[in-house]
């Protein structure tokens, strides 16, 4: 039984209604969708030039089914110049690999039907398993759509040349694409060192929005960006360390002031809430202003001043102390950084966890029924349903549910799309400018959903699937609305299989994992109430923000499940209010570290985790 939680950590208003609501209502969607994040816009038009540019290509050189090669790009364009080279590297080695494997596996199974029907699914599965148990999560799942396509598309070719085709067809698939973020990105995507202080700076800009008097709205979009953590932004630190141009003090810097700038907005929703004197409030936005301009311009600040607030404010002065220090790496920093303990390939549990060979066989079922219902039904243009198999499977019910409507809403809008295209706009187009021009406009929307929120990006996704899918066949424009039916109906057809397969044989529940995720909270509450130093608390803080997106992530899952895959309700909604009241914990010990209530606050996290 749970220890009851005050009254003031229920949240009845504002960004949090929509949790006690199993998943996600449709005006918090409409919102996630509509957010003008902060680099969103460039992010989403750098990405659609990227499939733009992949389709061009395709049409150069003839690349047959021209929609995998767009959605290759689509899946793995990244946001900056280094690691968007890396992925396409990393795409063009693997082509190598794959082309070796795939010969190898043409020439066992030419005209011998049921051995690539096993060698479909052994290697279905092998690329779930490493999908769930290793770092290539999503790649796995692109290298084995690829693949598995490849094999399935020798039977439409004619027999002497089956070979040459399906290795020509698997390497431009992948090398396309892999050259097009090699050369694209490095022309048009920034620096990491760039996507890094733009970062900072729209931390301190929204800590100075809530610094006014915040509205619901600001709120929503302060808490969003504070669950970031600094996951992104030390990323692009690492990123920026590779290009071998920034020097290790400048970077140690940044990646202090990217820990710093999520407990000034920690800070900030304190204050917001708490109250501050007015003088106080444009002090510190005077000084937050002129940081964020310095940081948007690509430098940090140093030697800033302690601004002078009132003693009487404690989460003023907190955030004043905090900001002398914003950008001053602990004497530490280096040796903390070789000593960090790097994380193997293969995840700790790879081989003594059931639930990743669990994952990759219902993978697998779902693309073997898919191969198997549009061979028995002669309908080969509906193979797009084995396609579908590998986009969207996911761990949890709570997570194919809340999903699900997100996916055949985007769906439904990329294959509008393309068949409105094809009746209105095709017609139309007497070169192939117009037609790349709608191929950009199209990318454009799906791009600028999937660099939203991750609960909305499968949504953006979709939308390029179905679109590429529907309009990318043959060279050029198309009037082909047979394919856009068939292609449209595999889309539908495999998200249902997908789903029915993961929901129906070992259904892996949201519900129980949330007692680790309240474990691993509980532990970052502990390690901000030991940290002594300013940088400490600003590091230890962005772990419990990270820590709590995980554990908010969970119980919304949890409560999309069916009723009888949650049916102790209590313990959901006392998870929700300790949740909350973790999250308010986390910003009250940046303002009283030694807080008398804190073992009582974090005992009822225990307690609820058994």
């Amino acid at each position: 039984m749970a220890l009851p939680v005050p009254e003031a950590a229920l949240p009845v208003d504002g960004p949090h209604r929509d949790m006690m609501r199993p998943g996600l209502g449709v005006t918090r969607i409409w919102r996630l969708v509509c957010n003008p994040a902060p680099g969103r816009m460039g992010y989403a038009l750098r990405m659609a030039a990227g499939c733009t540019a992949t389709v061009l290509v395709g049409e150069i050189w003839q690349v047959p089914e021209l929609a995998v090669p767009a959605l290759v790009t689509m899946a793995l364009w990244q946001k900056d110049r280094v690691t968007n080279a890396l992925a396409g590297i990393g795409v063009n080695v693997a082509v190598l690999i794959l082309l070796a494997i795939i010969y190898g596996l043409i020439r066992l199974t030419l005209d011998h039907p049921m051995g690539l029907v096993i060698v479909i699914a052994l290697l279905s599965f092998l690329f779930f398993f490493l999908g769930s148990a290793s770092k290539l999560k999503p790649v796995a799942y692109m290298l084995g759509l690829i693949t598995v396509y490849g094999l399935i598309a020798i039977d439409e070719v004619p027999v002497g040349e089956v070979v040459t085709r399906a290795l020509l067809y698997t390497d431009l698939f992948l090398a396309v694409p892999g050259a097009v973020m090699v050369v694209l990105g490095l022309l048009i995507c920034p620096s990491p060192r760039k996507i890094l202080t733009d970062s900072i700076a729209a931390r301190l800009r929204m800590a100075c929005r809530l610094l006014r008097a915040p509205d619901d709205d600001v709120r929503e979009q302060a808490t969003d960006m504070l669950r970031a953590g600094t996951a992104d932004m030390m990323k692009s630190a690492k990123m920026a360390g590779l290009e071998k141009i920034w020097s290790t003090h400048d970077l140690a810097c940044l990646r202090q002031a990217a820990s710093s700038s999520v407990a000034v907005l920690a800070l900030a929703d304190e204050a917001s809430r708490s109250g501050l004197p007015v003088e106080d409030a444009a002090c510190l936005m005077t000084v937050l202003e002129e940081m964020a301009t310095i940081f948007a311009d690509g430098d940090y600040p140093a030697n800033i001043e302690r601004p002078a607030v009132s003693p009487a404010s404690p989460a003023a002065g907190a955030m004043a102390d905090l900001l002398p220090d914003f950008a001053v790496p602990p004497a530490e920093d280096a040796a903390k950084a070789l000593q960090e303990k790097k994380s193997g390939f293969l995840a700790n549990d790879a081989f003594t966890n059931p639930d990743h060979v669990r994952f990759a066989v219902k993978g697998t079922a779902a693309v073997m029924l898919s191969y198997l219902t549009f061979k028995v039904l002669d309908w080969p243009g509906i193979h797009t349903c084995i396609i579908t198999c590998f986009i969207v499977a996911l761990p949890t019910m709570g997570e194919m549910i809340s999903k699900l409507t997100l996916r055949i809403a985007g769906a439904l809008v990329g294959g509008t799309l393309g068949i409105a295209s094809i009746i209105l706009v095709m017609p139309h187009l007497n070169g192939i400018t117009g037609f790349l021009l709608l191929v950009f406009a199209v990318s454009l929307i799906g791009a600028w959903v999937k660099t939203g929120d991750e609960r909305i990006a499968y949504a953006g996704f979709q939308i390029g699937l179905a679109f590429y899918l529907t309009d990318l066949k043959g060279y050029g424009p198309t009037s082909d609305m047979a394919t856009a039916r068939d292609r449209i109906v595999g889309i539908m057809l495999g998200n249902f299989i997908t789903y029915a397969m993961f929901t129906s044989f070992w259904p892996a529940s949201a519900y129980d994992r949330i007692g680790d995720g309240l474990h691993k909270l509980r532990d970052c509450l502990k390690q901000q109430a030991k940290a002594s130093t300013p940088q400490a608390r600003a590091d230890a803080v962005s772990r419990t923000q990270s820590a709590l997106l995980q554990g908010e992530r969970i119980l919304e899952y949890a409560m999309s499940e069916p009723a009888h895959m949650r049916a102790d309700l209590p313990r959901l909604e006392a998870t929700q209010k300790a949740l909350d009241d973790a999250a308010q914990l986390s910003e009250e010990l940046l303002v009283t570290p030694d807080r008398p209530d804190f073992f009582d606050r974090t005992a009822r996290l225990e307690q609820i985790a058994r």
